[in-house]
């Protein structure tokens, strides 16, 4: 069976490697120009199943990881071990144990918080971006959620290990963010089997203060002079592209014929892929 279906065998698949603050799983397939692949909360690498397999037969070497408390990784104690800065630098930890010095970045979601930090450490490492539907401006952030660093919300979070509770919560994530949710079990499965494992404690960093306030990177990104491409579902109820648009486009100079609004939500990787593929592989 391919990997890339079956949760379980995507496990297997995953090779590990130790980040100082704990184990980071990540898939590793191919050979050629390096792409990274980064999902956001509360997903994992399982997130591009759908574009691994596609992007290594094209000649890629791909690399998905699971960041620190998500999908297959260790899911450590503590609350700043999850901040920005800190997953920017496993990510670093991480390309650097792999002997990567440059590779095309892809990121989603909450990833891109981590991927500005990693921009202000090491922006030369990057030879291209590209942004699905990932936080950048305030203007554009609308988050499902918000809550307080406390032990309500440390019990909202732990509804989600719960098997009465977790199939809920996660299909009511996917039906708002996809236009209509045909996910099946065994693609349901991969996103909720690390919650049911307990790893609920980066993503209640981030909804316990993340949400609150994120950091304005704008001189970050008027200083960028890296190639940069938009996916973007214009549908998302979370991330919107129109509120901020002139600003990103103008900031990190991006070309007309790079932005490619999609009709579709949030999760643009399970309902467009192949879109994506092509996009991200153009030369």
């Amino acid at each position: 069976m391919n990997y890339a279906t079956n949760y379980e065998q995507f496990r297997l698949i995953q090779k590990e490697f130790k980040s100082s603050d704990g184990s980071i799983k990540y898939i590793d397939k191919g050979s050629g120009k390096v792409i990274l692949l980064l999902h956001g909360v509360p997903t994992s690498g399982w997130l591009y199943r759908k574009i691994i397999d596609p992007l290594v037969a094209k000649g890629y070497r791909v690399i998905a990881p699971d960041m620190l408390g998500f999908g297959a990784s260790d899911n450590p104690k503590g609350y700043e071990i999850y901040n920005e800065i800190n997953h920017a630098k496993r990510l670093l930890e991480l390309m650097n144990d792999l002997k990567i010095e440059n590779w095309t970045h892809v990121f989603h979601d909450a990833s891109g918080l981590w991927t500005w930090e990693l921009l202000k450490m090491q922006s030369n490492r990057i030879n291209k971006l590209i942004i699905l539907n990932t936080i950048i401006y305030s203007e554009g952030f609308k988050p499902p959620m918000k809550f307080g660093k406390n032990i309500f919300t440390k019990f909202i979070m732990k509804l989600y290990s719960k098997k009465m509770f977790n199939g809920k919560l996660i299909k009511g994530l996917f039906d708002t963010g996809l236009q209509e949710n045909n996910l099946s079990k065994t693609d349901l499965q991969g996103y909720k089997q690390s919650l049911l494992e307990g790893k609920t404690n980066a993503m209640y960093y981030f909804f316990s203060k993340t949400c609150h306030k994120i950091p304005d990177n704008k001189t970050l990104l008027q200083s960028l002079r890296i190639p940069v491409k938009i996916i973007w579902g214009k549908h998302d109820p979370f991330l919107k592209w129109e509120p901020q648009k002139e600003s990103v486009v103008n900031d990190l100079k991006i070309k007309t014929e790079d932005i490619h609004i999609l009709d579709e939500s949030h999760f643009i990787q399970e309902t467009n892929h192949q879109k994506i593929i092509d996009i991200i592989s153009e030369v």
